[in-house]
């Protein structure tokens, strides 16, 4: 094959290493972790569109959801299994900008749905009487545009940086996909404005958007508090049930991951590999089951169409 010729001075490509050995046998659960999750949301997306009664902001955004998890998902896992499967770990250095420009974009505008979901559990559960009024399906619409264009305003300086600067002999990159800092890093040239453009990203994007969520919970909790009756307290508490899991699964494995990295004494360089390949699986898969399970709605119709099949 191709990839077995190429050499780590090769000017024109980038190797990624991906996990040294046993590649047959790791590709089986990250592939059976990929086909799950791509089944899952797009079952999701299959169901909410066959359904009229389901065209609501809430299910749109779980839509948006989907939809971000089969991007972060699809930019990552076909190179990784090319990788597992062919041993084919050359990629161009245009194919890497690109596929670093979509997975970080995707991630982005993943960050954003979570926001989005956030304000409407809040505007729920402490001002449900203007709900349908606030949070009309247009409206969903226009946030999840702006999403977009600040995901794409935000990440297309990666390539563009990256572009510009001359990289050494050593092409060589750890992980099986084309991370922003893991590029930056091969360049022979001074990167002090990378560096500082990935803090600007990690603050303006994961700070904020946490603490929008952060703040939304905080009313939300303040709200629930007041609530006397029992039952509208239980309900109010699983309407946010499935949000709250979806952003553990979508923010925790991100952070043990770049935990391990910063404190990685002792630490194997293909265990960083599989922790950060698990974070763009992981979510993907778990998501749409959990919407499935914690959503009555979803959940009847998506069984009511399992039955038909």
């Amino acid at each position: 094959m191709a990839s077995f010729n190429l050499t780590p001075s090769d000017p024109s490509m980038f190797i990624l290493m991906g996990i040294p050995a046993a590649h047959v046998l790791i590709s089986i659960p990250f592939s059976m972790f990929y086909i799950i999750g791509l089944l899952g949301n797009f079952t999701v997306l299959f169901v909410v569109g066959k359904e009229n009664s389901l065209h609501k902001p809430m299910y749109l955004l779980i839509c948006m959801l989907a939809l971000t998890d089969i991007g972060t998902s699809t930019s990552v896992m076909p190179k990784a299994l090319c990788i597992f499967w062919f041993n084919l770990k050359g990629i161009t250095v245009g194919g890497c900008l690109t596929q670093m420009f979509f997975l970080h974009a995707v991630s982005v505008m993943h960050s954003a749905v979570l926001v989005t979901m956030a304000f409407d559990r809040y505007v729920a559960i402490c001002n449900p009487l203007r709900y349908t009024t606030i949070l009309t399906n247009a409206r969903i619409a226009k946030l999840g545009l702006v999403g977009l264009i600040r995901a794409v305003v935000f990440i297309l300086p990666a390539p563009l940086l990256l572009s510009g600067q001359p990289f050494c002999a050593n092409h060589i990159i750890l992980h099986m996909h084309c991370d922003y800092m893991a590029v930056a890093k091969m360049s022979c040239g001074d990167i002090t404005v990378n560096r500082l453009y990935s803090l600007v990203i990690v603050f303006v994007v994961i700070g904020l958007d946490l603490t929008l969520i952060a703040l939304s919970y905080g009313l939300v909790i303040k709200a629930v508090f007041r609530i006397s009756h029992k039952k509208a307290h239980k309900k109010a508490v699983n309407t946010c049930t499935a949000h709250i899991c979806v952003i553990l699964t979508s923010y925790t494995p991100s952070l043990f991951s770049s935990l391990t990295q910063q404190f990685s004494q002792g630490i194997a360089p293909h265990v960083h590999t599989i922790l950060a390949n698990l974070y763009f699986i992981i979510p993907p898969m778990l998501n749409p089951i959990i919407y499935g399970v914690k959503t009555k709605e979803l959940r009847d119709k998506v069984v009511k169409y399992i039955c038909r099949m």
